[in-house]
C-alpha cells in the first residue's frame, strides 16, 4: 500500500508512519513547512485546497488525517475555542477539497474524530451506537465529522477515528504525569470515579493499520480499550507502574476555579466501549489499564 498522512510530526503520526514503514507499506507525510525529506510533500490548510496537487503526490491508497490541535493545550478562551475547530474542522474541509479535486483520488479517508462525541456518558458504557452527546467537544467533534462527509458522498470510504485518550511514554497524557508520579505526587481528579476511555499507542496504530486494511468498515470506530478506568484507577495503576505512592487528591472545585470549561474533561465521565472494533475482530495487546501503563513507563525510560 501506498499511505499518506497528514499530522504525521504528532504522536500517533509518528508511530503509525513507523508501523506502516515497518510492514512494507511507503508513507507519504504531509508536512505544512518546506519538506526536509523525499517522504515529504508540504500541503497548506489555510489554502482553499489544501495547497495539495495530487499529480506530485502520485498513487495514494489511503490519506489518514490526524492534524488537530491539543484539546487540553490551555484555557478554553474563545481565542482558544476559534483554534480546535480550525485545527480540526478547517483541515479536514481543505483535505477533502483537495481530495475530490483530484482526478484519481485515493479511495480511502481515515478522519481524526475523538470520543467527545458521547459527552459526558456518567458510568454509562456507550458504543458507536450512542446519540451524539452535549457540551463544546461534542459539537465540535460533530462538526468535525460532518467536515469528511462530502469525501462520503462522492464514493470514497470514510471512517472516523473516535479516539480516546492515547497512552505513550513519548508524550500525550502522560508527558506531564510521570515527573509528578516519580516524585510521588500522583493526584487523584475530583472524586476519582470518573472514567477515562483511553488505548495504548501500539493498539491505536494497530488499530488504524487493522481499518487500512478493512474496505468493509465505514463510518464512526472507537479506538479505546475494552476496559475504561477510573480515575481513581487509573491513578493507582500508574503508581503501581512508577513504584510510588499516590495519596493525593486536588477537589473537584479547585479544578475547576483553574481550568474553568476545560475542567469538564478531568471531573466528566467518558465510559466508551470499542464495539465495532472488537466485533472486527481486532485484538488488543492491552486491554487493561495496569499492563498498558507500565509497557509505556518502561517505553519511557528507554526513550521509546
Amino acid at each position: 500500500m501506498r499511505v499518506a498522512i497528514t499530522g504525521s510530526s504528532g504522536l500517533i503520526g509518528t508511530a503509525l508512519a513507523e508501523h506502516l514503514r515497518g510492514g512494507g507499506t511507503d508513507v507519504i507525510r504531509l508536512v505544512r513547512r518546506p519538506p526536509a525529506s523525499g517522504d515529504e510533500i508540504r500541503w497548506d490548510p489555510a489554502a482553499d485546497d489544501g495547497g495539495l496537487r495530487w499529480s506530485a503526490v502520485g498513487r495514494v491508497d489511503a490519506v489518514v488525517h490526524l492534524s488537530g490541535a491539543p484539546v487540553a493545550g490551555g484555557r478554553w478562551t474563545t481565542a482558544r475555542k476559534q483554534v480546535l475547530r480550525a485545527s480540526r474542522i478547517g483541515t479536514t474541509e481543505a483535505l477533502v477539497r483537495a481530495l475530490l479535486t483530484a482526478g484519481d483520488p485515493p479511495p480511502t479517508l481515515l478522519a481524526g474524530s475523538a470520543i467527545g462525541w458521547y459527552g459526558d456518558t456518567g458510568d454509562r458504557a456507550v458504543d458507536e451506537t450512542a446519540p451524539l452527546g452535549a457540551g463544546f467537544l461534542a459539537t465540535l467533534v460533530a462538526d468535525w465529522e460532518a467536515a469528511a462527509a462530502p469525501a462520503a458522498a462522492a464514493g470514497l470510504r470514510v471512517v472516523s477515528l473516535r479516539s480516546g485518550i492515547v497512552l505513550s511514554g513519548r508524550g500525550g497524557m502522560l508527558r506531564p504525569l510521570l515527573p509528578l508520579f516519580r516524585l510521588g505526587l500522583g493526584t487523584r481528579i475530583g472524586s476519582g470515579a470518573q472514567y477515562l476511555s483511553w488505548i495504548g499507542i501500539g493498539d491505536h496504530v494497530r488499530a488504524l493499520s487493522f481499518l487500512l486494511s478493512r474496505p468493509d468498515i465505514t463510518g464512526p470506530v472507537n479506538l479505546t480499550a475494552p476496559a475504561p478506568a477510573t480515575n481513581a484507577e487509573f491513578t493507582r495503576a500508574l503508581a503501581a507502574a512508577v513504584h510510588r505512592p499516590a495519596r493525593l487528591a486536588v477537589p473537584g472545585w479547585a479544578v475547576r476555579l483553574a481550568l474553568g470549561e476545560l475542567a469538564s474533561e478531568l471531573l466528566g465521565s467518558s465510559r466508551v466501549q470499542p464495539a465495532r472494533l472488537q466485533q472486527a475482530g481486532f485484538s488488543f495487546d492491552y486491554p487493561a489499564i495496569g499492563p498498558a501503563l507500565t509497557e509505556a513507563v518502561r517505553r519511557a525510560r528507554s526513550g521509546r
